[in-house]
């Protein structure tokens, strides 16, 4: 996973040809969703963040690979906020300069949230996170930077779809659901991450967002930091849909060009290419937009010749770009 925030400079990417569409219908929901307002992508641009690890790299980059490196820094992608980055000290004064810069230029900033305690297991490569007391603490820190601007928040990817795995399902979902309660108040667009349509089945993964309260907010998040094809993930999340009551989605295309490698690996798997850049959809059904969540360009481990998660990789960055 990986690790971004900043302040000074945005970018619009949103696809012209669908922004200039207007909103379409949703599916009928079984229940007031407090989030059901509309779609939060529709009639704004996304924030990119000035400060991010391709922005940096960027700046020093060779002639040899500035055009690969500018494809990714020049596309916003999703701002990442760990407690190992932003301590609960610190973190509510960070987003709420993040989201000032970005509302004030008309722009809306997608963060993620990303500190669940025992984090991927804690066994594996994006191990880390709070403990159970610090968490809430660190939720309510982000809540209070969050307040009173317009922001979109990916809330804790993969924490769900991993829960059976690492043992804790009924922790994690409490958890969740307390982050859930926190975090509505903001006003932030929330979407709990449901994992990817080769993790769970749609019939698990709906239960666990509905432990965790995809009844409180927007919908929820896919393919996050991994690299199924766009329709895959759309028939699955479809789906996921249908089974919590018509729950909205977003799919994140940032690696997902060649699709998934043919043995299924996701850490740093070669041969992958940058998928479509950020678009919102209109087409009368719960899919709200495609995102960039993941950072591309930042390892996701030390793995096929990567650095430790969060690392900037420049020739994994410039491998990915190359084939855009």
């Amino acid at each position: 996973m990986a690790t971004s925030g900043g302040r000074t400079r945005a970018i619009v990417i949103l696809a012209a040809a669908a922004a200039a569409l207007a909103v379409g219908g949703f599916l009928v929901s079984t229940f007031v969703r407090p989030q059901s307002a509309g779609n939060p992508f529709a009639g704004t641009s996304l924030y990119i963040d000035p400060d991010s690890t391709a922005q940096r790299a960027l700046a020093s980059a060779t002639d040899a690979d500035r055009a690969a490196i500018a494809k990714i820094a020049d596309t916003p992608s999703a701002i990442w906020l760990l407690p190992e980055t932003y301590p609960t000290a610190s973190i509510a004064a960070y987003v709420d300069g993040v989201a000032t810069d970005a509302n004030g230029k008309q722009q809306t900033p997608v963060f993620v949230v990303y500190g669940i305690p025992d984090r991927d297991c804690a066994a594996k490569q994006s191990a880390g996170g709070l403990t159970p007391d610090q968490y809430p603490d660190w939720i309510s820190q982000i809540a209070r930077g969050l307040a009173k601007h317009t922001s979109v928040v990916i809330l804790e990817p993969d924490a769900l779809a991993l829960a059976p795995e690492c043992d804790n399902v009924g922790a994690r979902t409490a958890q969740i659901r307390a982050a859930v309660s926190t975090l509505v108040p903001s006003g932030a667009s929330i979407y709990l991450d449901a994992g990817h349509s080769n993790f769970r089945d749609a019939a698990t993964i709906a239960t666990l967002l509905k432990q965790a309260g995809i009844d409180q907010v927007r919908g929820f998040s896919s393919n996050v930091a991994n690299f199924n094809s766009t329709a895959d993930e759309v028939a699955y999340d479809q789906k996921v849909s249908d089974l919590t009551g018509g729950a909205h989605f977003v799919i994140d295309t940032s690696r997902n060009g060649s699709g998934p490698a043919s043995d299924a690996q996701f850490c740093n798997p070669p041969g992958r290419t940058l998928g479509p850049g950020p678009v919102v959809i209109s087409d009368g059904t719960a899919h709200d937009a495609n995102l960039w969540i993941k950072n591309p360009g930042e390892s996701d481990g030390a793995c096929n010749g990567g650095p430790p998660a969060g690392q900037w990789w420049n020739a994994g960055a410039v491998a990915l770009a190359g084939g855009q």
